[in-house]
């Protein structure tokens, strides 16, 4: 273990305390003021845990190329905290305010998926706050099953107050292709080669996702780290980057510094901002910069779902309330074009993000049972539908086919599997083993109870 700081000692201290301080019968949770998480939870009166020590970097070691990390550490502030070193997380996720100890407990994924992985692959090690309220180091060599279970335990195994994790040298810019393609499987067909390859036309690719505006309109963006200076965009001001992509026909070039090619996603929130008006051109310029930003749509939608803003607008204007479908999933990279298809036949939802990935690690994940050595593609889709004639009806039919392809979705939306679809998709009798090693008591809530019934 590294040497820790005196404010993260400390952190700890207030960590343990707070949880001596909840009744034995009563639930423990985090104490915190924001969420990536789209499931609608009970509200609850409980006090939750103190992480307000645990939200920094501890220590960045350039030499050995790794970083420790308290487990409430945004993104945004451990990017900032390795750029100057020239170097980075293996995988960023797009949104500034997701925390590493989140999205290795709930997944992330990137443009640097395809040859890196998921986020929890790049941990070498983490201190667990476990449901007996012990703080215990989990790595492939100690506590290797609660190490193995915690990716996509959602804080039912416990929670991660460190985290030591990999890093990867970067450069000054990236320089982007964009490539448009009139099919969905030539795409897809292009993807698969660059995944296997790492480059293509002999070119070296370094991070690569893609965008389906329509059937016959989609792109791939290929990115290389260079250290050549030259211009580059800005897409933090009036311009737009996912309008960007888009060009008539064959390849567009771009270039970002490193630091905005992370975050290029997050100003608009993907394309997610455009429900707020913030894409409009005659608002777009009186919208501060400073809440151009995910967290602060999160916000926005917050007061939506308090007071059901956008069902009132629905009503008042004679059209029925809408359901939300907001979900990533994974599918075999063989069975993408075949599913996005039936998706943009029976789903009105666009743009689509598409993000290729492949795990390191041989042995597989058991709450995520995807395939080692097998490409899978992210398919990302935000946004809402008419309702159906049963509650959650778009979103179950997608679970249904995602099944059908051999495919899993990530659960920090809504789900509605049953008991014993969702014993089957995300590690059933694996995690009630670790469960009952590290939280006897079930202090915390149980997977299925959190991700399905939304406790």
């Amino acid at each position: 273990m590294s040497a820790l700081t005196a404010d993260h000692v400390a952190g700890v201290k207030r960590l343990l305390a707070s949880y001596r301080s909840i009744p034995e019968n009563a639930p423990v949770r985090l104490a915190k003021p924001t969420s990536n998480l789209f499931r609608a939870r009970a509200k609850s009166s409980a006090k939750g845990l103190d992480t307000s020590g645990l939200t920094g970097v501890i220590a960045v070691d350039p030499v050995a190329r790794t970083a420790d990390v308290a487990g409430m550490c945004t993104y945004e502030d451990l990017v900032a905290a390795t750029l100057p070193h020239g170097l980075s997380p293996l995988v960023v996720p797009q949104l500034k305010t997701i925390t590493l100890g989140g999205a290795v407990t709930g997944l992330g994924i990137e443009s640097a998926s395809f040859r890196n992985g998921l986020p929890h692959e790049s941990v070498l090690e983490m201190d667990i706050l476990t449901g007996t309220g012990e703080v215990i180091t989990a790595s492939a060599d100690q506590h290797a099953d609660l190490f193995r279970a915690f990716p996509n335990s959602y804080g039912t195994l416990g929670y991660s107050v460190r985290l030591k994790i990999e890093l990867e040298d970067v450069k000054p810019f990236v320089a982007l292709r964009h490539l448009r393609f009139e099919s969905v499987p030539e795409l897809v067909a292009t993807m698969d080669r660059i995944v296997d390859t790492r480059g293509l036309d002999g070119a070296p690719v370094d991070y690569l996702d893609g965008v389906v505006f329509s059937a016959d309109e989609c792109y791939l963006t290929l990115g290389l780290r260079t250290s050549t200076p030259g211009p580059v965009s800005d897409y933090t001001g009036r311009d737009i980057y996912y309008r960007s992509i888009q060009h008539p026909a064959g390849e567009l070039h771009d270039r970002l510094t490193i630091h905005d090619y992370l975050w290029r996603w997050d100003t608009d929130w993907f394309w997610c901002s455009r429900a707020f008006g913030a894409q409009s051109p005659r608002v777009r310029p009186f919208w501060p910069r400073r809440l151009r930003r995910s967290s602060f749509y999160w916000k926005l939608i917050g007061y939506d779902q308090r007071f059901g803003i956008a069902d009132r607008i629905e009503k008042r204007n004679g059209r029925p309330p809408r359901e939300r479908v907001v979900q990533d999933v994974e599918v075999p990279i063989d069975r993408t074009a075949e599913f996005i298809d039936w998706f943009l036949t029976n789903v009105p939802i666009e743009p689509l993000w598409l993000c290729p990935l492949r795990l390191r690690d041989d042995s597989g994940w058991p709450l995520y049972p995807i395939r080692p050595h097998h490409t899978y593609v992210n398919i990302g889709f935000w946004s809402s539908v008419p309702v159906g004639p049963e509650e959650g009806h778009t979103n179950r039919l997608i679970e249904r086919r995602i099944s059908e392809l051999d495919g899993h979705k990530s659960l920090y939306s809504d789900a509605y599997y049953s008991p014993e679809e969702f014993d089957d998709l995300y590690g059933g009798e694996a995690y009630k083993t670790v469960k009952k090693t590290y939280d006897p008591d079930s202090r915390l809530l149980e997977l299925y109870a959190k991700a399905v019934l939304r406790r």
